[in-house]
């Protein structure tokens, strides 16, 4: 396709999550990138632009990361307009989004995932505890960026976690804490890219380690035997398949000592930052960001 062949792009970016900074540097790297392809591409901020403009626009770049952009509901807008965009449909967003329903649909499908537990108001730290062991996780079902996730090995950990975590959205689980390597693959036309290992210099890989401090670790490509990597490589597209994610995205990972892989969840709108995996994993396969941005809009003219 020529440049000319896309026509008018919108670079949706900002909204009104709580991922609205990441988002705003995800949306003006892509709008860098596209421009200096010479395509006639648009900065669009939905919290500032009525979404009835995008009815000008030939195709949407989506760079929203959470609410409102990864969780289905532009992505209907989009389809009611007749207008093509980057990413997964409004049904796939909605799984990846919503991390306990993932979880559901990943047990299904017999995809290794880590034991889970939904709380409530009668949820309780001793019972958790001896479900999933200590420490586990709690997390906000409905958010990104490590945002509302929390590490808890005491009662007042827990309790404090539990109301943050509400805070955010209204389903909070518990999570089994596997400790071994995070691995992370991302995926653009069913194709995966290099494998990245992220090697934090915190507790976990939280919202600081990903996007504020400079000494998480990423080996990329990661250090792993031929057939572990076989076996995330297979695991990754049947995680990708069962949500019914396309286009593109990035699929988290955890690998215990006993070489057990557990899908933690999945992106599909990863970040593209000076920070992101995304772009890390495609310059190591040989793609600049300037392509990986192009590859990427291409998925949308993908029937």
């Amino acid at each position: 396709m020529t440049p000319s062949s896309y026509g008018q792009v919108a670079v949706l970016m900002g909204g009104n999550s709580n991922e609205r900074e990441i988002s705003l540097q995800s949306g003006h790297a892509v709008l860098r990138a596209l421009l200096e392809l010479s395509i006639d591409a648009f900065a669009f901020d939905t919290k500032h632009e009525s979404l009835t403009g995008l009815k000008k626009y030939d195709s949407a770049f989506i760079c929203l990361h959470g609410k409102d952009g990864e969780d289905g509901k532009i992505q209907s807008i989009l389809d009611a307009m007749g207008i093509r965009y980057t990413g997964s449909n409004a049904q796939a967003s909605a799984y990846g989004m919503d991390k306990y329903k993932s979880k559901e649909i990943f047990l299904a499908a017999n995809i290794p995932t880590p034991k889970f537990l939904l709380l409530n108001e009668k949820s309780n730290f001793r019972d958790v505890s001896k479900e999933l062991d200590n420490p586990f996780f709690i997390k906000a079902s409905n958010s990104g960026s490590s945002i509302g996730v929390y590490k808890v090995s005491t009662e007042e950990q827990f309790q404090h976690a539990l109301h943050e975590a509400k805070k955010i959205d209204d389903i909070v689980f518990a999570e089994e804490n596997i400790s071994g390597r995070e691995l992370t693959i991302p995926i653009i036309d069913n194709e995966v890219l290099p494998v990245i290992e992220i090697i934090p210099n915190s507790e976990f890989y939280n919202y600081e380690a990903k996007y504020i401090r400079d000494d998480t670790q990423f080996i990329c490509p990661a250090d792993i035997q031929k057939d572990l990597h076989e076996k995330i490589n297979k695991i990754a597209l049947a995680s990708f398949k069962a949500l019914g994610c396309s286009g593109w995205g990035r699929v988290d990972f955890l690998v215990d000592s006993m070489l057990n892989v557990y899908v933690i969840e999945i992106n599909t709108i990863p970040g593209m930052t000076s920070h992101s995996l995304v772009p890390l994993s495609a310059k190591t396969h040989g793609i600049s960001f300037n392509e990986l941005v192009l590859r990427i809009l291409q998925t949308a003219y993908v029937e």
